[in-house]
């Protein structure tokens, strides 16, 4: 049945255990559209519908209905700490599957993501076969060969980048090879934006082309930033990908006002008591942040002199100094280094980085103020982990988006004409 009356739709919601706000924010309506469900006045889509129906169990779930199978399951290649999977389980999916070469991030993912399947390490070395069947294959393939930092740096040395680059960049093609062989219903990846442009736009021709014409996938791409859901300019290139056309297109995503997005006060610590000590991070009765992370005063005017020195040559490097009220710049992988890029203002000291619980909040691991987000490494690689990762709110957009396309394409096509009217209703 793919209708749903009033009484019944608020008793799916409530076994799902969401208020009606948590439902329209999990389904991308707003709230007043979904009262008029729940009040008579109007009636979901037979696509939103079946995707409610498939979920239960799903995302916020806390008892009532009877556990039913996950909406859809997925694998996270290249998974980093797990930032595409928290988007996508959020969204009623079911990880069965996960490769992560990098030895410390395996560690950070073990402690956030218990499951019954080992991480696999170097995804060149294993086998199609070895990989059980999925409806959503993930990845944040490698992004170094592309990247503005990747490029300069490997020209510097003579190395070559991009596909050229026999050790990253040609990890594109394990992921068209586990395409090729699995099919599954859907695909969503991320790199950096300068992917678009590398060695003039050829790069990511053939990356198209190798997902559209080679392996019949319709493709859809947008450059987003994070700006919109955090207090960071980051932007990112999504490529999402369904094995038939569903009318899913990345363009249609609504995204906040990036010039209304939060600042950076919502992820610093308070240093006023409000929130437990957490060391090593904050210490004392005000959880003041700890004075190993105040930059000496050596590296503090080497920085300066630095800035000077190229602002003196016409270039744009230096540092970025911040304060709570303000949006800071892009968190990159060399952020243990010195810091650079996002230094935070501090009134009579030299300014001070990010402690990695801030990080993990600017990157969306953890909410403002929140500490649930394992971090068990040190410093030095929790910066480097919380650079490469992806932006958590933003794969939860795109999650809530593509979910239903993916579920009823991979469950039961005879939905697929119904989706492209899933978000008017």
């Amino acid at each position: 049945m793919s209708v749903l009356s009033p009484t019944e739709l608020r008793d799916l919601r409530e076994r799902m255990g969401l208020s009606q706000g948590d439902l329209a924010h999990w389904l991308g309506f707003s709230l007043r559209t979904v009262q008029r469900w729940e009040n008579g006045d109007t009636v979901p889509k037979p696509a939103t519908v079946f995707f409610l129906r498939q979920a239960i169990g799903g995302p916020g779930s806390r008892g009532g209905g009877e556990p039913r199978p996950p909406a859809f399951t997925f694998i996270d290649l290249f998974a980093g700490i797990g930032g595409m999977r928290i988007g996508f389980e959020r969204n009623g999916g079911r990880c069965v599957y996960t490769s992560e070469w990098d030895r410390f991030c395996r560690q950070t993912y073990s402690a956030n993501f218990p499951t019954s399947h080992e991480i696999a390490g170097d995804i060149r070395n294993v086998s199609t076969s070895d990989i059980p069947s999925h409806d959503l294959l993930l990845a944040g393939f490698p992004c170094q060969p592309f990247s503005v930092a990747g490029v300069s740096k490997k020209n510097s040395l003579g190395r070559p980048h991009g596909f050229a680059d026999e050790t990253q960049g040609t990890l594109f093609f394990d992921i068209a090879r586990i395409l090729g062989d699995h099919r599954p219903a859907a695909f969503l990846l991320e790199n950096v934006k300068h992917l678009r442009n590398h060695d003039r736009g050829r790069t990511m021709k053939v990356i198209l082309r190798t997902l559209e014409e080679d392996l019949g996938y319709a493709v859809t791409t947008r450059v987003i930033d994070a700006k919109s859901f955090l207090p960071q300019h980051r932007e990112r290139v999504f490529i999402a990908g369904f094995r038939e056309d569903t009318g899913f297109s990345l363009e249609d995503l609504a995204l906040p006002d990036p010039a209304q997005g939060p600042k950076l006060e919502t992820v610093l610590h308070p240093e006023d008591g409000s929130e437990e000590a957490e060391s090593p991070y904050t210490e004392g009765h005000l959880a003041s942040v700890s004075a190993k992370y105040t930059l000496s005063n050596h590296l503090w005017s080497y920085l300066q002199e630095y800035a000077r020195k190229h602002k003196r040559r016409g270039n744009g490097f230096g540092f970025g100094l911040v304060g709570p009220a303000e949006t800071s710049r892009t968190l990159s992988a060399r952020y243990y280094k010195d810091g650079s890029e996002i230094l935070i203002r501090q009134n009579g000291s030299n300014p001070r980085r990010l402690t990695p619980r801030e990080c993990a909040r600017l990157m969306g691991f953890d909410g403002p103020g929140q500490n649930e987000f394992e971090i068990p490494v040190s410093d030095t690689q929790a910066y480097k982990q919380f650079g490469n990762a992806v932006a958590v709110p933003v794969v939860s957009t795109i999650a809530t988006a593509m979910a239903p396309h993916v579920v009823a394409l991979a469950t039961d096509p005879d939905q697929l004409d119904l989706l492209p009217r899933l978000r008017t209703a």
